[in-house]
């Protein structure tokens, strides 16, 4: 599961998945990779506004889960993320706007609590943060998703499990104050995500913020 403005188009040649990465030079000793035999991009997304940016991925054969690699949950279609909810973000994209992760490019990890989003929308230009999106960052600026993060995962965490909320989507500028990045809300797409797999089911778990 990804983004949808992640692809251009639907064609599938010289596509790689890589699971167990840690780093994008040197070694990865607990790395596998696998081809994408189908790309799903789901069928309201919307280039001009982001909505509905998300996207599935085919895998041409199973992955074998290990230590180092594991599914997460995804959030049920009742989840809610109050403002203020702990997630966080990874990716090896950016560090700042133009600034390149250096070498060995290791993955990056952030912790970044969600933004109402009425109260994001106003920020980022009423009418741009569609119900399907949820907003995360650090009000005064300075953590953030940036360039090349696009398609990663926000996580939460409820007791021992950890939940996707969101899909690292769009944003102004990196970190800037008063700018929170934006993220395809994955709780909107249970139904949608369930009836194009049909069979082998990640799990749902709705997730609902401590008193």
């Amino acid at each position: 599961m990804t983004a949808a403005h992640c692809f251009s188009s639907t064609r599938t040649f010289g596509l790689v998945v890589y699971l167990g990465k840690q780093t994008l030079i040197g070694s990865n000793p607990y790395e596998v990779s696998r081809g994408v035999s189908k790309i799903i991009r789901h069928p309201k997304y919307n280039g001009f506004t982001n909505d509905n940016d998300i996207t599935l991925l085919r895998l041409n054969s199973a992955v074998t889960f290990t230590d180092y690699i594991r599914p997460v949950c995804l959030a049920g279609q009742e989840s809610n993320f109050p403002d203020g909810t702990s997630c966080w973000i990874t990716g090896w994209g950016n560090i700042a706007s133009g600034v390149w992760l250096p070498s060995p490019g290791v993955l990056q990890e952030a912790e970044v609590p969600v933004v109402d989003r009425i109260q994001c929308d106003s920020m980022l230009g009423p009418g741009l943060v569609t119900e399907n999106m949820i907003c995360a960052g650090v009000l005064e600026g300075g953590t953030d998703t940036c360039q090349g993060d696009s398609g990663g995962p926000m996580v939460t965490k409820q007791g021992a499990v950890w939940i996707q909320a969101g899909i690292t989507s769009w944003g102004k500028g990196c970190a800037l104050p008063g700018l929170p990045g934006v993220y395809t809300l994955v709780s909107q797409y249970q139904s949608w995500i369930s009836s194009t797999i049909k069979q082998n089911l990640p799990g749902f778990v709705t997730y609902t913020p401590t008193p």
